[in-house]
């Protein structure tokens, strides 16, 4: 009898730990780490900062400043520039182009979302379709020097070894996921990071060439990435982009300008449209140039960003470029929650910084969500975002007016 019982625990106990073993192998597939590949393509573009023709906050005609930022005649560009953009494709063959999902079209001039969950690892196969030499410099993730996308002095002769990619080439990134790079304890189940080119990072980056990257905590990701807790993501790059230092600045003065060189390049006058005196702002041809805009739209153009009362949205606030980039955030209507903290405006970021901010949205309405920087307010640094109501479709309501904000540019 004693044996039996003996037998009997010996039995019980193996199916117990065995059970267990199942158990534990069930969960490790289900959060097993991916490689997540990624096909991207640096390619030239005619971006129009106004789609919408007007100033869709007031909806009325630019003038005053609005005017200044978005007029073309014989002495200022206006509002369409060549620019250098990051699209994604399906494969490597670069043939398809992979649609922008269409709640994710309010991102403009930004490049595609790259996800992933803490512990994966992230490849990128970048092709450079452009007319300079780019790269892709991600934020936050761990990599070794032929993948970090900068340039250092091995580069001059072989650009491969730092990530640099010239024009008709392409190059494979590794990007590992490490712990660090994921949300902290204090964090929600994602985070962001940016990622640009960095061959010369200033005249890359005011061509139009940024994106962000999204981790998000082990378990909490959805397969495509996306965090699992949130109905919907907002990425908004408050950025005045200085058009001045672009590399397709002397194309688009050639371009949309008679007699270039009649241009005074560096005209800056400290005065505003009627004539007062306005330092930090100003006019003249330098200035019409910087473009304080958000994801690449002036005075309220471009997609409406939409969601509905009650649900749990996330907004990943970022910024980057010149010294003037020093911006504080501030939504109308609805709070938003950082950290545990409530506010309606952001602590100050400055260039290369991204906060994490959550909202539940109790306040139904069409509302401001600007920078609170005055000149950058002026300059057109504002956009608006929608609440329905719980019983609404998002699909029953427009955007803006505008269905197509760029156009391929054709060598």
């Amino acid at each position: 009898m004693k044996t039996q019982v003996v037998l009997l625990l010996s039995c019980f106990v193996c199916l117990n730990a065995h059970s267990q073993t199942a158990r534990l192998n069930k969960t490790d597939g289900a959060s097993a780490p991916k490689v997540r590949t990624y096909y991207l393509c640096a390619e030239e573009v005619d971006w129009d900062y106004t789609p919408d023709g007007k100033d869709m906050m007031m909806g009325t005609d630019f003038s005053g400043y609005s005017r200044v930022f978005t007029e073309h005649n014989d002495k200022r560009i206006g509002h369409t520039y060549r620019k250098a953009v990051f699209h994604e494709y399906t494969d490597a063959t670069f043939t398809t182009l992979k649609p922008r999902p269409a709640e994710l079209a309010h991102m403009g001039l930004l490049g595609p979302v790259i996800r992933a969950e803490v512990g994966d690892t992230i490849k990128v196969v970048l092709r450079n379709n452009a007319s300079f030499p780019f790269s892709l410099h991600p934020h936050g993730v761990s990599y070794d020097r032929d993948s970090e996308g900068a340039m250092y002095a091995d580069g001059m002769e072989h650009p491969e070894a730092n990530g640099l990619v010239p024009p008709g080439k392409t190059h494979t990134y590794t990007w590992l996921v490490r712990k660090e790079a994921g949300p902290g304890p204090q964090d929600g189940s994602s985070i962001a990071w940016l990622y640009h080119s960095h061959n010369f990072e200033p005249k890359d980056v005011n061509a139009g060439l940024i994106g962000a990257i999204v981790i998000t905590r082990k378990g909490m990701a959805r397969p495509d990435g996306s965090p699992k807790d949130i109905a919907h993501e907002f990425f908004s790059l408050f950025m005045i982009i200085d058009e001045n230092q672009s590399r397709y600045f002397d194309h688009n003065l050639k371009a949309n300008i008679a007699n270039p060189e009649k241009i005074e390049r560096s005209e800056y006058v400290p005065l505003d449209p009627e004539g007062n005196g306005d330092l930090p702002l100003g006019t003249g041809f330098a200035t019409s140039n910087m473009k304080a805009s958000i994801n690449g739209y002036l005075f309220s153009n471009g997609p409406l960003m939409t969601m509905r009362k009650g649900d749990h949205v996330r907004w990943y606030v970022m910024t980057m470029g010149i010294g003037f980039n020093f911006h504080t955030p501030h939504w109308h209507g609805n709070l938003v929650s950082v950290r545990g903290q409530y506010m309606d405006v952001l602590p100050t970021i400055g260039p290369a910084q991204i906060i994490t901010a959550d909202m539940v949205p109790d306040k139904v309405g069409t509302w401001m969500f600007h920078c609170h920087v005055d000149d950058h307010m002026k300059g057109g640094m504002q956009t608006l975002y929608r609440v329905l109501d719980k019983g609404e479709s998002l699909q029953s309501t427009a955007s803006t007016a505008s269905a197509s904000v760029e156009h391929v540019a054709h060598k």
